[in-house]
């Protein structure tokens, strides 16, 4: 990095880059999630399902997120961990309005913290307890309880109640998921020093 690009980035012109994977269940709003975070003229009124994964980029006021926006149907799940050595945050979105599909839920997020890529790393996950709107939507108190957030203690996380439609609660999430990732970054860089 050059001293021009070391001084903007001091500065606060130019953000860092960051590596995030979306992940969750198909339907859960990851998609529609990265649509709203993107500025206004770049956002989509077509949300289709995803198949496979898409790369979408957003900011926040300090850092540039290059997301991996992960499909969430069954046979593609076993792309989501090919994307875990390089991430610096995980976003995990959660249909808080689906109580059938949480077990599931529960079951990919274990496998996601206890990957070996993962397990070692004090890499952030903030969880969107989305669809918030929804009139049986669970709190994403009980959502947090139900996944058994508590018992996650390698690893800093924070679960926000979100609504994809109307940007509730994501300003939240990212702001957080970039505070993290600034000092998860900053401590990787001190390591290697």
């Amino acid at each position: 990095m050059g001293i021009f690009s070391k001084l903007a980035e001091w500065l606060g012109v130019k953000r860092k880059e960051c590596n995030i994977v979306v992940v969750g269940l198909d339907n859960s709003g990851k998609t529609t999630i990265l649509n709203k975070l993107k500025p206004d003229d770049s956002q989509t009124s077509d949300i289709v399902p995803t198949i496979g994964f898409n790369v979408e980029n957003f900011s926040s006021k300090s850092l540039q997120f290059n997301a991996f926006d992960m499909s969430g149907q069954g046979r593609y799940r076993n792309l989501w961990e090919h994307y875990y050595k390089d991430c610096q945050g995980v976003i995990f979105v959660i249909d808080s309005a689906d109580k059938l599909r949480m077990p599931v839920a529960k079951d990919e997020l274990d496998q996601l913290i206890q990957h070996p890529d993962l397990v070692s790393k004090r890499v952030p996950v903030l969880f969107f307890a989305n669809k918030m709107d929804h009139r049986d939507a669970l709190s994403s108190v009980k959502c947090s309880t139900l996944l058994k957030l508590d018992e996650i203690s390698n690893k800093p996380w924070h679960i926000c109640a979100s609504n994809a439609i109307t940007g509730e609660g994501l300003d939240e999430g990212v702001n957080w998921l970039s505070d993290q990732i600034k000092s998860y970054l900053r401590d990787l860089e001190r390591r290697r020093r």
